[in-house]
């Protein structure tokens, strides 16, 4: 499996930042891209979606769909940038990225901000806390109406949605950045549970190995999300095209390929639709 690289250099990237700030505004953005020879791509560090390895070799689902659809449109690589899930939108509307291929989440005030591809990798929500579930949380409500409970969530994930639409107080809802920092505040007992994606969190207790640790999946009332590839809202003929590709490779299996082993259904991304999800009131 081919990977890419993080810039890790402020130097390297402040210099490609001036390089490519005025090329940005073209009208033909895939032109552009093309002719640069790379596609800039806004991440996060949470595997199956992505995975930033110590080497800074990046994997996981969503850059994988990415590199494959871009080759296709004759962009020849993406060069990836971390950041958290609340920094996302709005580094990629000040065109720090090109687009953001992380597990974003259509929701309709997102789809508002930007332009989503049709839906790539689908999954639901789960807790991870501590053996025996002693607080009995199934779901975000249960949570809000025990007032000693305490969640760990990602800035701006739709994890801290959910729990604050349930009731929890802000000062219940525990902002953290990273799925391993969630996992070490889990084990030293300064929240109760941490959630996120089923695949996340099943990846990241198996990483722990501590059998101190369960998994209550998925988690009760709350829905199944999918995310999509987002652009800017002027680059709607980019995302066309990049929806052609993907389209293309859905029927052709290939789509599959990349996605089934990380452990996400093919099929459950081909059964909804940025419309239906970009019009959904949860």
């Amino acid at each position: 499996m081919k990977h890419l690289k993080i810039a890790k250099s402020f130097g390297i990237a402040a210099a490609t930042l001036l390089t490519l700030a005025a090329p940005a505004f073209a009208a033909d953005t895939l032109e552009t891209l093309r002719e640069q020879g790379f596609a800039r791509i806004g991440i996060a560090n949470e595997p199956p979606y992505t995975a930033v390895k110590p080497d800074g070799t990046v994997s996981g689902a969503a850059p994988d769909v990415a590199r494959a659809v871009m080759k296709k449109l004759g962009v020849n690589d993406v060069v990836a940038s971390i950041s958290e899930y609340g920094a996302m939108i709005p580094g990629l509307q000040a065109r720090r990225f090109d687009a953001v291929t992380a597990g974003l989440f259509m929701k309709p005030e997102r789809c508002k901000a930007v332009a989503y591809s049709e839906p790539i990798l689908c999954d639901a929500e789960s807790f991870a806390l501590k053996k025996g579930n002693p607080l009995k949380l199934t779901s975000y409500e249960d949570i809000a109406k025990n007032p000693n409970a305490k969640i760990g969530a990602p800035g701006g994930g739709t994890e801290e949605k959910l729990a604050l639409q349930a009731g929890v107080p802000r000062d219940r809802v525990i902002v953290v950045p990273d799925p391993q920092s969630g996992m070490k505040m889990l084990q030293d007992g300064r929240i109760d549970v941490y959630s996120l994606p089923v695949l996340s969190i099943h990846d990241l207790v198996g990483k722990a190995n501590d059998p101190n640790i369960e998994v209550v999946a998925p988690v009760k009332g709350a829905p199944v999300y999918c995310d999509g590839a987002a652009f800017r809202k002027q680059d709607t003929a980019l995302r066309d095209a990049f929806d052609k590709v993907l389209a293309e490779m859905k029927a052709s299996g290939e789509f599959a390929k990349i996605i089934e082993p990380y452990g996400f259904s093919a099929e459950a991304a081909k059964q909804t639709s940025r419309e239906k999800l970009c019009a959904a009131s949860n």
